[in-house]
């Protein structure tokens, strides 16, 4: 780094953000002398393709990776394209200053940024690293008075993660391209996300329903109740002749009583025995048998960190994890809360004396305790971390100060009251429990129980009560008065009824659950958790069906891939041991080129050098065996088999396969063919029916569907079959080539297909039609004036003729087969339309949109059905339904439109000024035609090498799949 700032020269100062909305609100607060500017992000990175490897490396074994795994894993960064400018605007500013602050975020991320900022643009000039966490004027002018040099520990930390998550990515990532799918990803902690989704979707498939039953009385004291004295109370069936009556919790997975519980002589009740002990106890005589009373306190909730706050955004405003991190994004950058990725649940003496002087002025001094409280973070290895996320400023604004609408307003409204909950009193009372008993006349006696609480001071839930993830649960603010009673009070059963029950599978995920179970087995950073959760959702491993996480079956194959040989990369507490090591690594505590050698090459580490610094969960070594490194794992895949892990029993003979083209069952049945041949059947399997209702009974009505595969017919003309399909976009016809055809590389001949008419169906369509459908698009003739040739063909809006490059949209399918020339040139005679047509009525109406206030409808659009609110769509996701969206997930998807802005136009380039040519001699035409011929020459050999290069970065081509 440079001098210190006491001796630096004072001048034009040149202060770099990430963000341009961050630049503009510092830029307010900074003044004449400083220029602020955004880096937009990272301005380098591994390269993301063969493309963009650098000359030097290309042809290295390890190019592919961009990362020298034979020489300390050194990383090859190159700025990235749509950098080249942005990078070019801070250099020729740098040229104009004095001074260089680096002003990105106080984390791993941002530090390598402004690490590589320094690096990139090579400044003459002193340089600060300043640092904040909220942007506030007092913050920002004190960062500028107190900066610090670069911290390269965490540099190195962000750095090792980096080159870790992108030799995983692009090892692993490749397998699932040959064994499963193109364009498929691996990486470290989305893997084992997907894991988690995909092993509690298969709980949900072993489950099975166990059902109980009980009874519920209601009984009452005799007096005339009121608010404070009810005069009835509901209670439940605990325990006959003392023995506890089975609940949920005492059947297993399988539906059948847990052993313990058999062995405790825990009583299951089915219907006919609930029925036969409530009619025995009709005529009953019940007392109180004991009153037992508590005393109730509960305790406000910390301030919040990155995941809780991600949490509670999901249960109480229906925002997903990456639409409430958009949201929090913008609040920080405008100066609304402090930095919102973090690991801390500390408030600094400034935010809880701010904290505590809002309890007193909103609430009153009672409800402020005597001295403030210090919440200690629960996160091991918390880092990035300095304060919670908290409202900015030494004082807080409340949410109706800060002139914030929509999403903005409600995240700020949810933090603020967190906040200042947090400095606020207990919440006390008393929780009391009822025990009622009476002899049944058969002799069985039958004991009943009911809690209640009273809250007689609230306390912080004045301000604040935190929401749950079970929408039965009981809040903590939820009170249940009881009447006063005593020992030995004679009661009168009002009503005894039997209440039935069945066991629940375990609920799949949401994005909040998800989170806090990441954040519980201690996998990821939860910084991005936000990020792994948008991916895993974008690769389609998961999709929503409300707000539950549903794998697909994708997901199933990959994931039994990486469990069956790579078992330990998807490992939950290898995984967590990793990232123990990199905290270590981030520490100082352990050094990152042994570590690394370790994990990619194995215990010995290239040619059997001893790799000493790491851990036993360095090189994936769990049980203390010689393991090899991923390097080994990823060169022998002749032992996975791609059909089988992709194909999964589903009974009764069907199995589930995924293919290229999604999921379909399949079942071979022996003999049912032509001429007592085997017949293979196969339907596909819609992708947003979630794997736990694909039963064997389904399976098979999916199968007996004639519209799965039905033949027409010989094309007279190629002696091809003709079938109808149902397909992913809808039925259509096609031919079956025969056995051998190549259908990749230049010989590859590809089946010709034709989507069905609306007025058509797989069922009825005739072999005629189909060859018509196979013959478009159809020649109506040549346009006599242009002689340009007009064809009549169906596309993705629909039928339409196309002379040229010009477009005429048709009335029907039908006039494809029918319109003639002479109609033909009618219509092209026509002004074009260029007008919308009138809008369609909406397919179904959702209610008021809780943030704009305007009715929100479902639409049918170019690209499949959407939400609207008139002011923001949003279309619907994979395993969204019109006829079963409910109001909470299209407000979800609203705020995550919302959440992203609006989307950015491509810059309109400018026509390059044409200047006229100039006139030639005899002498120069002679001149320009030898240059000419040098010219074609040279460029025909460039083509050339151009060509064979692309074919080398097509051959080598990968994604980035590195990411978390």
């Amino acid at each position: 780094m440079s001098p210190t700032s006491e001796t630096a020269p004072r001048g034009r100062r040149l202060v770099i953000v990430e963000s341009p909305a961050k630049a503009k609100t510092i830029k307010g607060y900074l003044g004449p002398g400083y220029t602020v500017e955004a880096s937009v992000g990272h301005i380098r990175d591994l390269p993301s393709s063969a493309a963009e490897v650098p000359e030097a490396y290309k042809g290295k074994p390890w190019a592919r990776l961009g990362v020298n795994v034979d020489e300390g894993f050194q990383p090859v960064y190159v700025v990235n394209a749509d950098k080249k400018a942005q990078v070019k605007k801070l250099k020729d500013l740098l040229k104009e200053s004095d001074e260089l602050f680096l002003a990105t975020d106080e984390d791993r991320e941002g530090e390598a940024i402004a690490w590589h900022l320094e690096q990139v643009l090579k400044p003459k000039v002193p340089v600060r690293r300043m640092v904040f966490h909220e942007i506030t004027k007092d913050a920002i002018q004190a960062a500028v008075n107190s900066p610090r040099e670069l911290n390269k520990k965490l540099v190195d930390a962000q750095e090792t993660r980096r080159i870790l998550d992108r030799l995983y990515g692009y090892e692993v990532s490749p397998v699932l391209w040959k064994k499963v799918m193109p364009r498929l990803s691996a990486g470290r902690v989305q893997s084992v996300a997907t894991r988690l989704v995909v092993e509690r979707e298969r709980e949900r498939m072993a489950f099975r329903s166990a059902a109980y039953w009980d009874l519920e009385g209601v009984f009452a004291t005799g007096r005339a109740g009121d608010a404070s004295d009810p005069g009835t109370f509901g209670a439940r069936l605990t325990t006959v002749d003392g023995k506890r009556v089975a609940q949920g919790r005492d059947f297993g997975s399988d539906g059948v009583l847990k052993q313990a519980s058999a062995s405790a002589g825990v009583l299951h009740l089915d219907e006919a025995a609930a029925r036969t002990l409530a009619a025995a106890l009709e005529d009953t005589s019940f007392a109180v048998r004991s009153v037992e009373s508590k005393p109730y306190r509960r305790s406000p909730y910390a301030p919040f960190r990155t995941t809780t706050l991600q949490q509670e955004a999901s249960r109480k405003l229906g925002f997903g994890a990456k639409a409430t991190m958009q949201v929090a994004q913008k609040l920080y950058e405008n100066g609304f809360i402090t930095y919102m990725r973090t690991d801390s649940t500390t408030l600094s003496e400034t935010a809880v004396a701010a904290a505590r002087a809002q309890v007193t002025q909103l609430y009153g001094s009672e409800y402020l305790p005597d001295k403030p409280r210090q919440y200690a973070g629960k996160v091991k290895n918390a880092q990035e971390a300095h304060e919670a996320i908290r409202p900015s400023g030494d004082r807080f604004r409340t949410p109706a100060e800060t002139g914030l609408s929509g999403d903005q307003y409600k995240l700020y409204d949810l933090i603020w009251k967190r906040t200042v909950a947090s400095q606020m009193k207990d919440a006390v009372g008393q929780s009391v429990t009822v025990r009622v008993g009476g002899a049944a006349s058969d002799g069985r006696d039958a004991e009943f129980s009911a809690s209640g609480k009273v809250i007689t001071f609230h306390g912080f839930m004045k301000a604040y009560v935190e929401g749950a993830d079970d929408p039965n649960a009981e809040l903590d603010d939820r009170e249940r008065r009881l009447p006063q009673v005593a020992e030995g009070d004679a009661l009168t059963a009002r009503e005894i009824s039997v209440d039935g029950h069945a066991t629940k599978p375990p609920a799949r995920f949401t994005e909040a659950s998800l989170v806090k179970e990441l954040e519980e087995r201690e996998i990821g950073r939860p910084s991005t958790y936000a990020s792994i959760i948008g991916t895993i959702l974008d690769r389609g491993y998961v999709f929503k069906k409300g707000t539950a996480l549903v794998p697909s079956w994708l997901s199933f194959a990959v994931v039994g891939l990486l469990e069956k040989h790579f078992g330990r990369l998807v490992d939950y507490d290898f995984t967590a041991k990793m990232e123990d090591d990199l905290d270590r690594i981030a520490a100082g505590q352990a050094q990152a080129v042994p570590w690394l050698s370790r994990f990619y090459f194995g215990e010995g580490g290239p040619e059997g050098a001893a790799a000493g610094g790491a851990s036993a969960a360095d090189a994936g070594n769990g049980d203390g065996d010689h393991l090899g490194g991923l390097k080994e794992l990823v060169t022998d895949l002749g032992a996975i088999d791609a059909r089988e892990v992709s194909s999964f029993p589903v009974g009764d003979g069907i199995m589930l396969r995924v293919g290229r083209f999604g999921p379909y069952v399949e079942k071979v049945i022996p003999g049912g063919g032509p001429d007592g041949a085997d017949l293979q059947k196969r339907m596909d399997v819609p992708e947003d029916m979630p794997p736990d209702e694909l039963t064997p009974e389904l399976a098979q009505e999916l199968l007996d569907k004639p519209s799965g595969e039905r033949e027409l017919g010989i094309d007279p003309e190629s002696g091809h079959p003709i079938v109808a399909k149902n397909g992913r976009y809808g039925p259509y016809v096609t031919e079956v080539l025969p056995d051998g055809t190549p259908k990749t590389g230049k010989n590859a001949v590809k089946p010709r297909t034709g989507s069905l008419f609306k007025t058509m169906s797989p069922e009825t369509v005739t072999l005629e039609e189909a060859l018509r459908l196979l013959s478009l698009p159809r020649v109506v003739g040549v346009d006599p004036e242009s002689g340009t040739e007009i064809t009549a063909q169906n596309g993705k809006y629909g039928p339409y003729l196309k002379k040229g490059t010009d477009s005429r949209s048709l009335e029907s399918e039908e006039q494809i087969f029918g319109i003639t020339l002479e109609e033909a040139q009618k219509l092209y005679a026509q002004p074009k339309q260029r007008g919308r047509r009138a809008a369609a009525p909406p397919l179904k109406e959702l209610g008021e949109d809780p943030v704009s206030g305007k009715p929100v409808v479902v639409k049918d659009g170019r690209f499949g059905p959407y939400v609207t609110d008139g002011e923001t769509n949003a279309t619907l996701r994979k395993g969204d339904e019109v006829e079963s969206i409910s109001q909470e997930r299209a407000f979800e998807l609203l705020a995550e439109k919302r959440a992203k802005g609006p989307a950015k136009k491509a810059p309109a380039k400018k026509a390059a000024a044409k200047k006229a040519p100039a006139k030639k001699t005899a002498g120069a035409k002679k001149a320009t035609a030898s240059s000419a011929k040098k010219t074609a020459t040279k460029k025909a050999a460039s083509t050339t090498k151009k060509t064979a290069a692309a074919k080398k970065t097509t051959a080598t081509k990968t994604v980035d799949a590195s990411v978390e």
